[in-house]
């Protein structure tokens, strides 16, 4: 009696219990709103897939705030597997030495479908090292347009169709546009990314030495010559003339162009998730202007976004599930419904001949401005690329200095001379640093 007691016990243990259960992957990324709803269905797609992994995607708040929290995790060894880091982190991630482990040793490892060469050259390029080897998955690459609000154009008695494809021609649609009693002719979203950063890359000029850091740690800032300061120059007058309207550092412009207070805005083409969402208005998408005659412009613009990184210190076995679902998301049907949902390039080549195959591009007009933007032109020293330490630092020196400058405090020029001087003292102690 007592051995069949016993043994129904067993049977029903069995029966309570699954077979294998899952192995949990912690995913930590930046993403809110529209964006964070669509992560959040590729997760859900993919644990639904199979029945080896679970991963459970955490927002820990915007870039800045996911790569601290990624980094002070790491210290206290409580590192997620997969931790998103914007491009302005990538050389924090390179030289963290111990912390992270290359995806395309840990993909080589588990033996499942990826290929480097699948990806497009340009966003490769960037997470990848002089000797070849890709060291983080570039899941949400993007570069700056110019979004247009045609319903606000036309309000204005402004052709809708109105070429703006270079900075003088913008500045004479903001005249009108203030002329017609506009409130907000232009805003922005990320400016240093966007009006400086790329403005150096799509002028092929310098932004720093050594290639924008790519060369090595011993880079120094340069963006303090006449094509940025002209630019920022002119900003700053139209700031002071109410015909560019500064709403905050990251993308909180956004949210005027979308309820329609503003006719221009320069973003990311990865706007056009919300803009899509929210917009009651006609709108467009055009390439980023540039000045007439400047540099070798029109060359390319650059990467934003962000990549995944594979953290080091979990238990062996959760790279082969972390392996398995980067390789998830590089397949092309995800990749190419990411690209149309987010406006996010489509990272790989299969992706983009797939939605072009589909006809997405001919359905919206513009949504191919991004990849013919980044892919015009073979990528110069100075266009393929910001790689800097500390840059997200920089970031904020350029965001203060910019700041006085829209507020009449600062001419352009004195400006831009001391953000270069402050970044470089950020600069000389990362290399001393990773040396």
């Amino acid at each position: 009696m007592q051995r069949q007691l016993m043994a129904a016990l067993v049977a029903g243990a069995a029966l309570a219990t699954p077979a294998m259960a899952q192995t949990e992957l912690q995913f930590w990324h930046a993403f809110s709103g529209r964006l964070g709803e669509l992560v959040e269905a590729q997760v859900a797609d993919f644990n639904a897939s199979q029945d080896d992994w679970k991963v459970v995607a955490t927002s820990k708040g915007n870039y800045s705030e996911t790569l601290n929290a990624g980094i002070a995790a790491f210290r206290a060894g409580e590192q997620p597997d997969i931790l998103m880091v914007f491009e302005v982190g990538t050389a924090t991630m390179m030289n963290a030495q111990g912390a992270i482990r290359p995806v395309q040793e840990v993909m080589e490892a588990a033996d499942v479908d990826f290929d480097p060469d699948a990806f497009i050259g340009a966003v490769k390029g960037y997470y990848t090292t002089t000797d070849g080897e890709m060291l983080s998955f570039p899941f949400n690459s993007s570069t700056p347009v110019l979004w247009v609000n045609r319903d606000a154009l036309e309000e204005a008695g402004i052709d809708p169709d109105v070429d703006l494809t270079t900075w003088e021609q913008v500045g004479e649609v903001l005249d009108q546009l203030k002329e017609a009693g506009s409130t907000c002719p232009m805003t922005t979203a990320w400016q240093s990314w966007i009006h400086l950063e790329n403005l150096s890359a799509y002028h092929d000029v310098p932004f720093a030495t050594e290639e924008n850091g790519f060369g090595g740690t011993a880079t120094e800032l340069v963006f303090n010559a006449d094509p940025q300061v002209t630019h920022i120059a002119n900003l700053g007058q139209w700031a002071k003339d109410g015909k560019f309207i500064y709403a905050g550092r990251r993308n909180e412009g956004g949210a005027n162009f979308r309820a329609g207070e503003c006719a221009l805005f320069t973003e990311s083409s990865a706007g056009y998730a919300g803009i899509a969402d929210e917009a009651q208005f006609d709108f467009d998408v055009r390439p980023l202007p540039y000045y007439e005659g400047v540099g070798n412009a029109p060359q390319n613009t650059i990467i934003g976004g962000a990549s995944l990184w594979i953290m080091a210190g979990q238990p062996e076995d959760h790279y082969q599930g972390v392996a398995e679902f980067l390789s998830y998301l590089a397949s092309a049907p995800v990749q190419a419904q990411w690209h149309q949902d987010t406006g996010y390039l489509p990272v790989t080549q299969a992706a983009a001949d797939a939605t072009r195959e589909a006809g997405f591009y001919e359905e919206n007009p513009g949504t191919d401005i991004a990849v013919i933007q980044m892919t015009a032109n073979e990528p110069t020293a100075n266009s393929k690329g910001i790689r800097l330490g500390s840059f997200d630092q920089i970031r904020t020196i350029i965001d203060e200095e910019l700041e006085a400058v829209w507020a009449g405090d600062k001419d352009a020029q004195a400006a831009l001379d001391s953000a270069v001087e402050r970044g470089n003292q950020l600069l000389r102690r990362f290399e001393r640093a990773s040396n």
